[in-house]
């Protein structure tokens, strides 16, 4: 068995389409029309109710449970690319967590949280950069200088 995509629900196809499109970059792999699927696994459906079998109330707008997480090489480019990009309603700016990772939280137009994170090689060549031994930014990771080394030759 494979996994092969989290669908999803959205109110209009076109603006969702746009939205993943224009800030994430996301290549097409299916159009059916009121469902596309994109090459990184993710899916957008349009009348999700029909699809599996609920009815239209039981589909729960902004339901806090769940985010779509992306990484981003460029990651302080993306976020001029984020304050250029009309509508956006975030949960919080950029904040970093404990293992130095930057990240920033918002919506995208049907209440599903986005997660856009500096990627992890990022991080260890920033941490790198600031003077930081390989000992050093194991330690502030957690994490083995074997696992670090897999990171940065990804």
């Amino acid at each position: 068995m494979k996994f092969c995509a989290a669908v999803l629900s959205v109110a209009d196809i076109h603006a969702s389409r746009k939205f993943y499109e224009e800030l994430f970059g996301l290549t097409l792999f299916q159009d059916y029309g009121i469902n596309v699927a994109y090459t990184c696994g993710l899916a957008l459906q349009q009348e999700f109710g029909w699809l599996v079998g609920l009815p239209d109330e039981q589909v729960r707008q902004k339901p806090n449970n769940m985010e779509v997480c992306f990484e981003e090489e460029d990651f302080d480019g993306f976020l001029k690319k984020l304050a250029e990009y009309p509508g956006i309603c975030f949960l919080h700016g950029v904040k970093e967590h404990s293992w130095g990772q930057r990240v920033v939280r918002f919506y995208d137009p049907n209440g599903h949280i986005i997660e856009v994170g500096e990627s992890m090689p990022m991080v260890v060549r920033r941490f790198l950069a600031s003077g930081m031994s390989m000992e050093q930014v194991s330690q502030k990771m957690d994490v083995s200088a074997e696992d670090l080394n897999k990171l940065l030759n990804q």
